[in-house]
């Protein structure tokens, strides 16, 4: 039987209807935190000083043994690598109380969240910029081109040139295998290898029959998920963290940085470096790292944390999140850069 007219709904009772809010605020785009967790991580909550110094002892060789006679003492070959811990990064909102009294609780939650991320962000950030020590120990980035020491993905051999515009290739089955042997000649273990590679490159990646298809890749899991999984004994991670490297087209400078965003004028690098692209056309290239995870060392004082406290001259809540850490290449022959295409 029809209800009749007059009767109430959705619609005439409008006003009365209050909006929702998700309970959860989901952030609309994070960048997947890779590199923090493939490198050697090492704590020191807790202990005081601003250095540690980590003993690098050589390795030794055997020697022939001549029955009846005494055994031949190996020397030592030590030195050592020091991890300053000079990198403090905070991320701190203030909640005014009217603000906390009409949000939903789903509003610090989700700013308490993107704290924690944006400073796990950082941490990343700095790891990659440890890549450019790789293979050479370089010490000293030099203006025209910081990562002297890395290669292109092409062959996996040609060093890569920062002058003009770049001469950065995509990976290719034979860059990655070159690649790989240059570690493996270094007696690093191939099986415990790590690439982290920006999305770009993951599509040039799945472009690849070798690394896609059934015949090569057991069930064809590759193409029906994308996930390149390893190759070649390798696992292959995705991240946008990688670095950014910006090519002038002249010698005069390139500059690094983690952003896509074209350089138009003059400023400082994330090497602390200047540069000055007024009048030139920027060309963008991405480091990509294959390494092992002994190859970089990530030093904590003091892990992510959150504080809070309320500041009755703000009537409000002040919510805090740091972190005190280093990070240092302990063994530059265990990691190779490979430049790409932007």
């Amino acid at each position: 039987m029809p209800l009749g007219t007059n009767n109430t709904t959705v619609s005439t009772a409008g006003y009365f209807v209050p909006e929702q809010w998700s309970d959860e605020v989901v952030a609309a785009y994070k960048s997947q935190l890779v590199l923090g967790n493939l490198v050697t991580r090492m704590s020191h909550k807790g202990r005081k000083g601003d250095i540690i110094h980590l003993p690098i002892p050589a390795r030794g060789s055997a020697s022939s043994k001549t029955q009846g006679s005494q055994v031949t003492l190996v020397a030592d070959s030590n030195s050592e690598v020091q991890v300053a811990i000079n990198r403090w990064y905070e991320y701190s909102k203030l909640y005014e109380d009217i603000a906390e009294m009409q949000a939903h609780a789903s509003m610090r939650k989700f700013y308490t969240d993107d704290g924690g991320y944006a400073l796990a962000k950082q941490v990343d950030q700095h790891l990659f910029l440890e890549g450019h020590y790789f293979q050479s120990g370089n010490g000293t980035p030099s203006l025209t081109n910081v990562w002297e020491t890395a290669v292109i993905g092409g062959d996996g051999s040609t060093t890569f040139d920062g002058s003009g515009d770049g001469n950065a290739t995509a990976l290719t089955d034979v860059g990655l295998r070159t690649a790989i042997q240059a570690l493996e000649d270094q007696d690093v273990n191939s099986s415990e290898l790590k690439l982290i590679i920006p999305p770009v490159e993951a599509k040039v990646l799945r472009g690849i029959s070798r690394f896609t298809e059934q015949a090569f890749k057991g069930d064809g899991n590759v193409i029906k998920t994308g996930i390149l999984g390893s190759l070649y004994g390798v696992e292959v991670f995705t991240t946008s963290n990688c670095p950014w490297l910006h090519c002038e087209g002249t010698d005069d400078a390139t500059a690094t940085n983690f952003s896509s965003t074209s350089l138009t004028g003059a400023g400082t690098d994330a090497f602390g470096l200047s540069y000055d692209f007024t009048g030139h056309t920027d060309t963008k290239h991405r480091v990509c790292l294959l390494m092992h995870k002994d190859a970089i060392v990530h030093a904590e004082q003091q892990s992510i944390r959150t504080q809070a406290q309320y500041k009755q001259e703000y009537l409000g809540t002040l919510v805090t999140s740091d972190t005190v850490y280093g990070t240092k290449t302990v063994r530059h022959y265990a990691g190779i850069a490979i430049i790409v295409p932007a």
